[in-house]
């Protein structure tokens, strides 16, 4: 399960000189995510992306990621129609940032804000949409909303890794597999994700779970519980999918 840059394919710092006279037409076109079948996840985001996403996480050594599944395999998405539009009310935090995105220096002390050029979105001309630069070679209040945007989002990722550490050390974290078997024999299968251990959490120290109760971090362990009743509808899609294939 990796999550690499996913939609992000030609990721350049935006500039006036480069982008002066660039504008943005975002629309409800997501096309562009076609081919995914997971989506980095916020904390913040557990208790409305449980009514329609399975929430699991990505372990890998110290490095630990929370998702939600759009599909039961790679390059499949439930949540797509065949036009283009999303069919979750919920869209995550990951997509509604595209087509900008954060650039981190080495030190880890700089962002830069970047676009990804590919977007079909963008129009070179400045006809189409919303102006990234102004007359006088400013970025325009859009531009200056997507910067707030993205500086809550890089501030509810940081939220996001402190609640799994903490998870992490409470040895709450198991490995999971889920398996699909077909009417006719067709099989699916995802692995290499982990979710929470729902006995563990009997053996929290009682002071640590009152606090967990108190910061809302309970809320959001049984929200990601909650969520995987949601492979239910995977499993329906793929049945679905079975039979127009068939």
């Amino acid at each position: 399960m990796s999550t690499q840059l996913l939609i992000y394919e030609n990721v350049v710092p935006i500039s006036k000189e480069r982008h002066a006279k660039w504008s943005l037409q975002a629309g409800k076109d997501f096309k562009h995510t076609e081919k995914l079948n997971l989506v980095p996840l916020l904390a913040t985001e557990f208790l409305a992306a449980a009514r329609e996403y399975p929430i699991v996480f990505s372990k890998k050594d110290d490095q630990i990621q929370t998702l939600a599944l759009l599909g039961f395999r790679e390059g499949e998405n439930f949540f797509l129609d065949e036009k283009g539009n999303w069919t979750a009310s919920y869209i995550p935090a990951f997509l509604r940032r595209y087509p900008f995105v954060f650039s981190r220096s080495e030190d880890g002390k700089q962002f830069t804000l970047c676009i990804d050029e590919s977007f079909p979105g963008f129009d070179k001309s400045g006809k189409k949409g919303e102006k990234l630069f102004a007359k006088d070679g400013k970025t325009t209040p859009f531009v200056e909303n997507v910067l707030k945007f993205l500086q809550a989002f890089h501030n509810d990722q940081n939220k996001t890794q402190a609640l799994c550490k903490k998870l992490d050390e409470l040895d709450l974290f198991q490995p999971q597999n889920a398996l699909w078997t077909g009417t006719d024999g067709q099989k699916a299968a995802l692995t290499g994700f982990h979710c929470l251990d729902r006995a563990k959490l009997k053996d929290v120290p009682t002071k640590m779970l009152k606090g967990m109760i108190e910061s809302g971090e309970l809320d959001l362990i049984y929200a990601h519980l909650m969520s995987l009743g949601n492979f239910n509808r995977f499993k329906d899609n793929l049945a679905k999918t079975a039979v127009a294939a068939g």
